[in-house]
């Protein structure tokens, strides 16, 4: 029998807000932190994402998750640009799940947050990096995250650093809500967190050195003033070094410690990395700036402005395991929830669809360049974006499609009143008119700028 909550059915045009999952667990996590489940709508035969539906406060959510299975960047995109086809309203996004921490900054547990750092975007794609010498050089570049959500990380850090964070009360109420989840999806005491194994091993090491230390002393004190009374065996080392010890840890168990937020910049690639030696390498690359590790936040940034937030479940190196992994889900979606609770509508609808960083692609060009003409269509349908604009490498969109062949997409800037006459460089121009002379000659197309 469906809930009242679930009785509710609204049109695709009132969701705004996207939600995109790599595991069948993170989505387990995104719809746990749902304050109400909306009813599905149909969807076109052409997209083959499915959809859970919600809301979290005024915001419409839809929830996707890849296909099963299916991991990296390029899955991530086409999941994206099928649900931004679909649901022709949604304005940000969010990625949300697990990654890999960079010990020691970040701990199991702990909650990353994408955004720009040290002349960096808040991703990089790290697999698409030249390799000289050894040393990563970067050949491209990812646009920053929404403002809107930027502004509103700010407001949030701001309410942390004075009140804390929500998420302990989230994770309360998803043990009231869902007490089947309980179990795998909050934090066991029984957790171990290896890099708390290895600071007890090195401490516990430590004292033991000491303690031989100062036992060798007293012995030498006794020889020499012939307290022959007084033996070593009566200090009981190791009594001493057990009651250091429970100063330090209980054997690597991870005590309760409250989850910490961490904001800066995520590397993504298609590759699993679990090499703590290559993970610091990488680390040291982009300046010592990167907190996580994941495999699909790179395919989204250019044409699903989102903001990417991964809990970490494993340091990236030979000790990769998956005891984490719902926990971590479950506080990244409840920093989401929260995160959510600082977008403010009419943030939402101001989202700008020709955002463009310095060294960029518009969300136009990028389309452009992978040919999607769907999105192209959508981008241009909003009104809002300049389709004589010149990219940073001087060509206008027109031109950028001509010299790729996306022939569906010059189709559609031609009936959308493009300037045929905009000039570029030579070749582009050359490219646009072998592109024009195609169309009319075809009467496929009537361009009407100018008419």
């Amino acid at each position: 029998m469906a809930t009242q909550a679930d009785t509710l059915s609204k049109s695709r045009s009132e969701y705004t807000v996207g939600w995109i999952c790599a595991l069948p667990k993170e989505q387990t996590a995104a719809m746990a932190m749902l304050d109400k489940k909306h009813l599905d709508l149909p969807q076109p035969s052409n997209d083959h994402n499915i959809y859970t539906l919600g809301s979290i406060g005024k915001h419409n959510i839809v929830i996707a998750c890849l296909p099963k299975g299916r991991y990296g960047t390029n899955s991530a995109a086409t999941v994206a640009t099928q649900m931004v086809r679909t649901f022709p309203s949604i304005k940000i996004g969010l990625l949300v799940g697990i990654g890999g921490g960079i010990p020691p900054k970040v701990r199991l547990g702990d909650v990353v947050v994408s955004t720009p750092v040290g002349g960096f975007p808040g991703v990089v794609q790290w697999d698409i990096s030249k390799t000289k010498d050894g040393n990563f050089e970067r050949t491209g570049s990812l646009n920053n995250p929404p403002t809107s959500l930027l502004t509103a990380l700010t407001e949030l850090e701001t309410e942390h650093d004075l009140n804390g964070t929500k998420i302990p009360e989230f994770l309360d109420e998803l043990k009231l809500k869902w007490p089947r989840l309980a179990p795998r999806y909050l934090k066991c005491d029984s957790y171990e967190d290896p890099l708390h194994i290895h600071e007890f091993h090195h401490s516990q090491s430590r004292w033991k050195t000491i303690l031989t230390l100062w036992e060798m002393i007293l012995a030498l004190v006794t020889y020499l003033f012939g307290w022959r009374e007084f033996t070593p065996s009566q200090s009981r080392p190791e009594q001493v070094a057990s009651n250091a010890m429970d100063t330090i840890g209980d054997g690597g168990q991870h005590k309760p410690r409250h989850v910490r937020v961490h904001y800066g910049l995520i590397a993504s690639g298609n590759q699993v990395i679990k090499d703590a030696i290559f993970r610091d390498k990488l680390d040291r690359e982009f300046g010592g700036h990167i907190l996580c590790v994941e495999m699909e936040a790179a395919g989204l940034m250019n044409n699903f402005p989102c903001i990417v937030i991964r809990g970490i479940c494993d340091y990236a190196d030979s000790h990769k395991n998956k005891e984490w992994q719902e926990h971590a889900a479950t506080v990244a979606a409840a920093f989401a929830k929260e995160l959510l609770e600082y977008v403010q509508p009419p943030d939402v609808d101001e989202v700008n669809p020709d955002f463009r960083d310095s060294d960029g692609p518009t969300p136009l060009s990028f389309a452009l360049l992978k040919g999607h003409e769907s999105v192209v269509e959508r981008l241009v349908a909003t009104g809002k974006v300049d389709q004589d604009s010149k990219g940073s490498n001087e060509q206008t969109p027109l031109s950028l499609a001509a010299e790729h062949g996306h022939e569906a997409v010059v189709m559609v800037l031609l009936n959308e009143c493009v300037d045929l006459e905009s000039k570029d460089t030579l070749w582009a121009e050359a490219a646009i008119v072998g592109c024009t002379e195609w169309a009319r000659g075809s009467g496929q197309a009537s361009p009407r700028k100018g008419s």
